[in-house]
């Protein structure tokens, strides 16, 4: 009976708490996902790479750097990973979205946008089932 008790108490605890990290983890990603955007822009203007590997290039840039973020908000969480990272994934590609929109100059909604977010939201959740294990070892 105390162990049902104790069990609420700590969800009860846990519902206030999902925001700090969960906008820390959206903050950080969308700072390393600028600083890696303009570094390989950096490269692309000032060497012979592919314009092929832009696009794969770029997923890779949002799946690190949303790892980075559910990595660091998620520092003091220690459950509710899928949760948390699932809304860092998908914050974080909607923020990308419209910080790069607006550097961009336009709004462009597609069926790059919807998988870009189901993407983001799936890595999200991945990476925050595992920071949250990685904790317990």
């Amino acid at each position: 009976m105390k162990l049902k008790a104790k069990i609420f108490k700590t969800s009860e605890k846990s519902e206030g708490k999902i925001l700090k990290p969960v906008l820390k983890g959206v903050l950080i990603s969308l700072c390393v996902s600028l600083v890696a955007i303009l570094f390989f822009a950096f490269l692309l203007r000032f060497t012979n790479i592919s314009e092929n590997l832009i696009s794969p290039v770029n997923q890779v840039i949002k799946g690190v750097s949303i790892f980075l973020g559910v990595l660091f908000g998620m520092r003091k969480v220690k459950s509710n990973g899928i949760i948390n990272g699932l809304l860092i994934g998908f914050l974080f590609t909607i923020f990308a979205f419209l910080v790069f929109s607006l550097l961009d100059g336009q709004f462009v909604f597609d069926k790059t946008l919807l998988n870009d977010i189901i993407f983001g939201s799936i890595i999200g959740a991945i990476c925050g089932i595992i920071c949250v294990n990685l904790k317990k070892f």
